[in-house]
């Protein structure tokens, strides 16, 4: 019997995973650092198939032009805009990165991932009507959504979204916003071109090769990878970021940091509708938005959704929760009960109580008939039919559980980066907004984990992103000139 023979090579960075973050963040680090070795290791055989594809994604660009759960409705009555504030700027830096990558000629046709879409937000019912006129108070104020206009007319939502009252009665009490600088993002072709830049640059793309262990050797990390055809090596670097969707808590907990101790995830599948006709796919030109059911997780926040996905127009609403015990659409059943370690599993228990509504609301979707599932899109679409629609598995999220000093876990939505002590390798977990914000969140780490390097960095990240540093939301005519620069470059103007 033959000896194994493993491959050993060196590299500055290893990226693990072929997806929008790791993307996002080879293309900055070939522009800060151009002598710098960087691979990125995926496991599929090709990039860009788990979260970042386009029917595994809402592919909105998250900009909370749209999206009701960014404003919160306080206890008195009041919306706050805050956190879609801090959404629309971390989207910002992203349209500024983007645009700069197409002014340089590093991407030449940004219509193959971003095209104008005009968002709206989109209730019926008194309650929800107040509800969305103060939230159109509370954001349009802010100079990164004053062209927001609000109405309660059939008449003008007739012109916005001649679907949404089509056979809809003239009597029923309805609400919506348009903001005409919505745009959709095909995360699956923007990752495709942010690793085609960095490929043009030096970096290594390694797809088929499947990350098996973690292990320190000396200063550097030893990742270990087993390709398709079963060949093993070994690639050292004293960086590793693991951008690897649902798969990065266990690859994290391999790692065997400190401070990935006590987190867990909580995985939730998906469904969506997918019109098959291309005349009503025609007619409809906006991602209109709900409200969220009780208990349900943001990311099934239901919306009719106009997507642009490898350059097909398409139409589709949901998406419609499920549960599956897997982290990845490619993963196995076994995911979640080999996540559960001794450090996390007080805190993945101390998540169930506080959380009857979530699981109540997974369980009904999951035993929700066809019929029931095809209501939800008449109330957004009241002429639907069911012969226009095939249902379509969507991706599989992994929500953080936290570890929490009063409460023990708490289960998140949201993004949460994991960065060791001494910067040598980091990870990001959680769902949505990730993809529309990875470029903050990428500048972000590297921040943290090499301290001594990014103020050497700046200079260039300000020509990269020129809002860097500031607040567009807090200068009117900064938020006007970004906003008109990057929407000539990326070709989103006159929509």
């Amino acid at each position: 019997m033959g000896e194994l023979t493993v491959d050993v090579t060196r590299a500055d960075a290893v990226l693990i995973g072929g997806g929008v973050a790791s993307a996002t963040l080879a293309a900055l680090l070939t522009d800060l650092e151009p002598s710098w070795r960087i691979e990125v290791l995926e496991k599929l055989d090709d990039v860009a198939l788990e979260s970042s594809q386009g029917w595994n994604n809402a592919g909105t660009g998250h900009s909370a032009l749209c999206e009701l759960n960014y404003t919160p409705q306080d206890i008195d009555g009041s919306v706050s805009p805050a956190k879609a504030i801090s959404i629309n700027e971390q989207f910002q830096v992203s349209r500024q990165f983007w645009a700069h990558l197409v002014e340089t000629g590093k991407i030449e046709d940004p219509s193959a991932f971003i095209n104008p879409v005009p968002h709206m937000s989109f209730v019926h019912g008194m309650e929800s009507v107040d509800y969305l006129r103060r939230r159109h108070d509370a954001l349009v104020k802010n100079p990164l959504f004053d062209s927001m206009e609000f109405t309660t007319s059939h008449e003008q939502l007739r012109e916005w979204a001649p679907l949404v009252t089509e056979a809809r009665p003239e009597t029923e009490t309805i609400a919506a916003t348009y903001s005409p600088d919505g745009t959709d993002v095909d995360f699956g072709r923007l990752t495709r071109e942010l690793l085609d830049v960095a490929k043009a640059a030096g970096t290594t793309v390694s797809t088929g090769w499947e990350v098996t262990s973690l292990r320190r050797m000396g200063s550097d990390w030893g990742v270990m990878a087993r390709s398709t055809s079963g060949e093993v090596r070994v690639v050292r670097a004293p960086f590793v970021f693991v951008g690897a969707g649902g798969n990065a808590l266990p690859i994290l907990q391999d790692s065997g940091i400190p401070e990935i101790r006590g987190f867990g995830g909580f995985p939730i599948s998906g469904e969506w509708l997918r019109c098959t006709d291309p005349e009503i796919i025609d007619r409809h030109e906006a991602k209109v938005y709900g409200k969220a059911a009780v208990g349900a997780p943001p990311m099934s926040v239901p919306h009719l959704d106009t997507r642009y996905i490898d350059g097909k127009r398409a139409l589709m609403f949901g998406p419609y929760a499920g549960w599956s015990p897997k982290f990845l659409k490619t993963g196995s059943n076994l995911d979640l009960f080999e996540s559960i370690k001794p450090g996390n599993i007080a805190q993945m228990m101390a998540v169930a109580p506080p959380n009857l509504d979530l699981m109540k609301y997974l369980a009904g979707e999951l035993i929700a008939s066809p019929a029931k599932r095809f209501d939800a899109l008449r109330e957004y679409m009241p002429s639907a039919r069911a012969d226009d629609w095939e249902l379509i598995t969507a991706g599989q999220r992994v929500q953080v559980i936290a570890p929490d000093p009063k409460k023990v876990g708490v289960l998140q939505f949201g993004t949460q980066l994991i960065t060791a002590a001494d910067g040598s390798i980091a990870g990001m977990l959680g769902a949505s907004p990730g993809a529309s914000t990875a470029t903050t969140i990428m500048l972000g780490m590297l921040e943290k984990v090499f301290p001594d390097r990014f103020g050497t960095w700046e200079s260039r990240i300000r020509e990269i992103i020129p809002s860097f540093g500031t607040h567009l939301a807090e200068d009117p005519a900064a938020a006007s000139a970004s906003l008109a620069r990057t929407a000539h470059l990326l070709g989103l103007e006159d929509s």
